[in-house]
């Protein structure tokens, strides 16, 4: 049976994008605001906490989205530094447990650089499944999504309904579909020059 790849050919349409569900392993965020920045926004990890600092003029709706892409980006250094092939393993046996009772079972599951138009593959004769290097970096969340679609396909290996049924147990899955569309999205877009002054 060939690989079958991640891809968006097939795929059920996407609803709009909402606010990040909190899993198990996110923190709870703190958001502080200061009357003595002017632009900047950043963020850290303080325990079990997220805190995010913004501009204290910064509106409500300003405020959610930066907590937003400082949560992504906090992710995504997180899982630059830890993930390699055997945290990778583990990863998606805890997602199988998760999602699926433990019922999808890989034999191996890997990073590979020669995939560079898709996120990810699997071979559910062989069980294995390989992910993109270009996910590395990415926030967990987006990781995870990849896994569980690669994981469902050792259940169900065709992209039929009963195929996107299973990966309505995972609560990110719009949210890391929307993600990676973007990422593909921008690397369309032309690279124009800086505007003056920048």
């Amino acid at each position: 049976m060939p690989a079958d790849p991640l891809q968006s050919a097939g795929s059920p349409p996407r609803s709009p994008t909402s606010p990040p569900p909190r899993g198990p392993s996110t923190s709870a965020v703190e958001v502080r605001r200061s009357a003595r920045r002017s632009r900047t926004v950043s963020a850290y990890r303080e325990g079990d906490r997220t805190i995010v600092l913004i501009p204290a003029r910064m509106s409500g709706a300003e405020e959610q989205r930066w907590v937003s892409v400082m949560l992504d980006k906090l992710a995504a250094q997180e899982s630059k530094r830890m993930l390699g092939d055997a945290e990778l393993t583990e990863r998606a046996e805890r997602l199988s447990e998760l999602y699926f009772d433990g019922r999808a079972r890989p034999a191996s599951v890997r990073w590979v650089t020669n995939q560079n138009t898709r996120w990810g593959s699997c071979t559910p004769a062989e069980g294995s499944i390989r992910l993109s290097h270009r996910l590395q970096g990415m926030p967990e969340y987006v990781v995870d999504y990849v896994l569980v679609h690669e994981l469902a396909h050792l259940l169900v290996p065709g992209h039929g309904p009963r195929f996107w049924r299973l990966l309505e147990a995972y609560p990110r899955t719009e949210r890391a579909r929307g993600y990676l569309e973007g990422v593909v999205a921008a690397d369309r877009l032309p690279h124009l020059p800086a505007a003056r002054g920048e």
